[in-house]
């Protein structure tokens, strides 16, 4: 079960966004977090650039996955400049 508390530094009364706490995030707060709208959170999901998993019409975004996500910018594991392999020469 999910507790759902609020922002306390929100300007105002509609300002207000609900933090879920728990193993899911929703595609509101993400939205909210990158500052974009929600149908660029969409479509960022149906591109594979965030992960999520698709259920029907649903999307499930564990709140691991996506703060993991956004730790490494949306980097891949061992995505990135890559060095040149070293060479040994046998004599």
């Amino acid at each position: 079960m999910s507790e759902t508390i609020t922002n306390c530094g929100s300007r105002g009364p509609g300002d207000a966004l609900p933090v879920q706490l728990g193993n899911r995030i929703s595609v509101k707060e993400i939205a909210h977090r990158l500052d974009v709208g929600r149908l660029t959170v969409y479509a960022m999901l149906e591109q594979g650039i965030m992960p999520g998993i698709r259920l029907g019409r649903r999307w499930i975004i564990t709140r691991h996955a996506y703060e993991q996500w956004e730790r490494t910018c949306g980097m891949s594991r061992g995505a990135g400049l890559h060095l040149p392999q070293e060479v040994t020469v046998l004599n």
